[in-house]
C-alpha cells in the first residue's frame, strides 16, 4: 500500500492517513493493531487517556517491521498540563510503548479553564530538544489557545488534531490551521456511527466510485488537506480505509458533503473552550 506523506512545518513526514487505536485494547486490540499494520498501517494514533499504549508498542514490536518505517503519536492528559509533569509523562509514556521517541505529541485538550497548556507546551518544546519527540502538536485547540502557544513560545504547532467528519465538518479550524501552516487531523472523520453514513448523497458517490461509504468521506477528508485518523471494529473496514488513492471527487461532490455541516453536529458536544478532560 503506497501511502503519501505530508510535511510538516518542522520538515518531518506523516502518512496521509492514520489508524485510529480509542477503544482498542487488551489481546483483540492487539490483533486488530495487527491485522492493521499488515493492510499497510504505519501511522498508529494512541494516547495516555485511551489505557492502550503499551498495546500498540507490543503490536510494534511483534510486527516485525523496524521501528524507523513507523509514524507513533500519543497525547498528554490533563493532569500532566504542569512542566514537570509533562516531562515526566512524555518518558513515561516511551517507557510504555517500548520506544525511545514518539514521532509526533499531542496536548490532547486545551482545558482553559486549568490554563497550564503553555506550560505543557514549554515542556514539549524541551522534550523534542532532547530528542524524545520529533514533531510537537496539539489536539482540540482553537484559533486564540494556538496564537497563545505561537506568541510566547515562538513554536507554532506542526499538527493539529480535531473533530472533523460531514457532520461537523469545522471548517474555520481547518482555515485558522492552514494560514499559519498548521497540518490538520481528523479524529472521528467518519462521525462514529452517525447518521452521516447514511446519507444519500455518499450513497449516491459510493454507487458512483464503487466504494463504501466510509471510503468516500474518507477521500473527503483528504481532498480537504486533512489526515483522516478513522477507527474500525470492523477488520475489513479497516483494510478498506486504506484504499482511497484511485479515485477522485469533484468540485461539486465536495461541496455537497461540505453542506451536510450542523451546528450542533459535534458528536459529544465537546467545545475546546469548555471542555473538561477525563482524567
Amino acid at each position: 500500500m503506497n501511502i503519501p506523506n505530508i510535511r510538516l512545518n518542522d520538515g518531518h513526514q506523516i502518512p496521509a492517513i492514520g489508524l485510529g487505536t480509542y477503544q482498542v485494547r487488551g489481546g483483540q486490540g492487539l490483533t486488530q493493531i495487527l491485522a492493521a499494520i499488515r493492510d499497510g498501517y504505519r501511522s498508529l494514533d494512541t494516547a495516555t487517556n485511551y489505557d492502550n499504549e503499551g498495546i500498540v508498542g507490543k503490536a510494534i514490536r511483534l510486527s516485525g517491521i523496524p521501528r524507523s518505517q513507523f509514524y507513533v503519536t500519543s497525547k498528554l492528559p490533563g493532569k500532566y498540563h504542569q512542566y514537570d509533569d509533562a516531562l515526566n509523562a512524555i518518558e513515561e509514556s516511551l517507557a510504555r510503548m517500548g520506544l525511545d521517541y514518539f514521532d509526533s505529541y499531542l496536548i490532547h485538550w486545551p482545558l482553559p479553564k486549568r490554563d497550564h497548556y503553555v506550560d505543557a507546551w514549554r515542556a514539549m518544546i524541551t522534550a523534542q530538544k532532547l530528542g524524545l519527540l520529533h514533531s510537537i502538536g496539539v489536539s482540540n485547540f482553537t484559533a486564540t489557545q494556538l496564537d497563545r502557544l505561537i506568541q510566547e513560545t515562538g513554536v507554532t504547532p506542526a499538527i493539529n488534531q480535531v473533530e472533523s467528519h460531514p457532520y461537523w465538518n469545522n471548517e474555520a479550524i481547518l482555515e485558522v490551521n492552514q494560514s499559519r501552516g498548521i497540518v490538520t487531523e481528523a479524529w472521528s472523520p467518519l462521525g462514529r456511527g452517525s447518521a452521516a453514513l447514511k446519507e444519500p448523497i455518499i450513497a449516491q458517490l459510493a454507487t458512483k466510485y464503487q466504494k463504501n461509504v466510509g471510503q468516500i468521506i474518507l477521500r473527503w477528508h483528504l481532498q480537504r488537506n486533512v489526515i483522516p485518523i478513522p477507527k474500525s471494529s470492523s477488520l475489513v473496514h479497516q483494510g478498506q480505509n486504506l484504499q482511497l488513492f484511485d479515485f477522485e471527487l469533484t468540485t461539486a461532490e465536495m461541496q455537497s458533503i461540505n453542506a451536510l455541516t450542523k451546528t450542533d453536529g459535534r458528536i459529544d458536544g465537546q467545545d475546546p473552550d469548555t471542555y473538561e478532560e477525563f482524567d
